[in-house]
C-alpha cells in the first residue's frame, strides 16, 4: 500500500544513483518539484525516460544526473532547443550523455508491454525512419500466422516512475485527469514508483476521463501544491508560458544556468 511521506524523504528512498528513473506527464502534471529534489540530493549516473524530456530534463542533465536518455522527442516546447541537453551530447558537458531515440508509438508501446509483464512489443511504427539503423533496441520481426516484417521493441521496466498528480485519498489511491499521457502504464510498468499531488482528500469523486492509481500500484505519495510548475495540473493552475520562454535565455549559458540552479533549485529546498 502507497505511504504518505514528504518528498525530500521519498526521493531518498526510493531512487538511487544509476537508477533507470522515468519522470512522465504530457504537457500536463510534468513533475517538476520532483526532478529538483533528485538534483538536490545529487543523485547521479541515472538512466531518464521520458517520451518527450523538455526543461526539467534539461535542468537534471545539465545538473549531471543524467548517463543516459530514452527518448522519444526533446525540445523546449514552443520555444526550441534544450540548451543543457545539447550541450552533453555536443561537447559532454557537464558530461557525455548516451542517447536511445524511439518514436512516440514505440515508447508508449514500451511502457505498455513493461505494464504487462511482456518481454517486449511489436508495432509497425519506424517505417521510413533512420531509427533502426541508430538504435539497437529497435529490431524487426516476422509475424508468425502472416508473414508480414513488423517492429519489436523491448518493454520498459523503470527502476523508479516518477508522476505528479492532482490528488491522492488517505489510502495513497491517486486519481488524475486531463491529458493524462502514459502515467498510468508507466507506473504499472515500474518496480516502485513516486507520485506527488496537490492534495490529499478523503474521498476521490468521480471525474470525467479520470484515471485511478490503487493504492498497491503506488509506492509513496508526497503532497507537493504546485508540483508541476512551469506546467500545470488542470483544475488547479495554468500553464507559465512565460516561464519556458524564459528558461532559453537561461539556459543558453553555462554559467548563467548554474547559478539560476542554485537560486532557484539548490537553496530553495522545501521540506514536503
Amino acid at each position: 500500500m502507497a505511504q504518505i511521506v514528504p518528498l525530500a524523504a521519498a526521493v531518498a528512498d526510493l531512487i538511487h544513483d544509476g537508477d533507470t528513473v522515468a519522470l512522465e506527464g504530457f504537457t500536463h502534471l510534468i513533475p517538476f518539484a520532483a526532478g529538483h529534489e533528485i538534483i538536490r540530493q545529487r543523485r547521479t549516473d541515472l538512466t531518464l525516460v521520458r517520451m518527450t524530456p523538455d526543461v526539467i530534463f534539461d535542468q537534471l542533465i545539465g545538473m549531471g544526473c543524467a548517463r543516459k536518455l530514452v527518448f522519444s522527442w526533446g525540445g523546449n516546447p514552443g520555444v526550441g532547443s534544450l540548451h543543457r541537453f545539447r550541450d552533453a551530447v555536443e561537447a559532454g558537458w557537464p558530461r557525455p550523455l548516451e542517447l536511445e531515440e524511439h518514436s512516440h508509438a514505440g515508447m508508449a508501446n514500451r511502457y505498455v508491454a513493461g505494464a504487462s509483464g511482456l518481454p517486449f512489443a511489436v508495432l509497425r511504427g519506424y517505417v521510413g525512419t533512420d531509427l533502426v539503423a541508430q538504435t539497437s533496441t529497435i529490431k524487426p520481426i516476422t509475424c508468425p500466422f502472416t508473414g508480414e516484417v513488423l517492429t519489436a521493441v523491448p518493454a520498459l521496466r523503470p527502476d523508479v516512475t516518477v508522476i505528479h498528480a492532482q490528488r491522492a485519498d488517505r489510502a495513497g489511491n491517486v486519481q488524475l485527469w486531463g491529458i493524462v499521457g502514459v502515467q498510468k502504464e508507466a507506473v504499472l510498468a515500474a518496480q516502485r514508483s513516486l507520485v506527488t499531488v496537490e492534495e490529499v482528500v478523503d474521498t476521490l469523486d468521480p471525474r470525467p476521463g479520470a484515471v485511478v492509481l490503487p493504492t498497491w500500484a503506488v509506492t509513496a505519495v508526497a503532497v507537493v501544491p504546485g508540483g508541476a510548475h512551469p506546467s500545470y495540473a488542470q483544475g488547479y493552475s495554468v500553464r507559465d508560458n512565460d516561464f519556458y520562454v524564459a528558461w532559453d535565455a537561461i539556459s543558453r549559458d553555462r554559467e548563467t544556468f548554474l547559478a539560476w540552479m542554485r537560486a532557484n533549485v539548490l537553496e530553495v529546498g522545501r521540506d514536503h
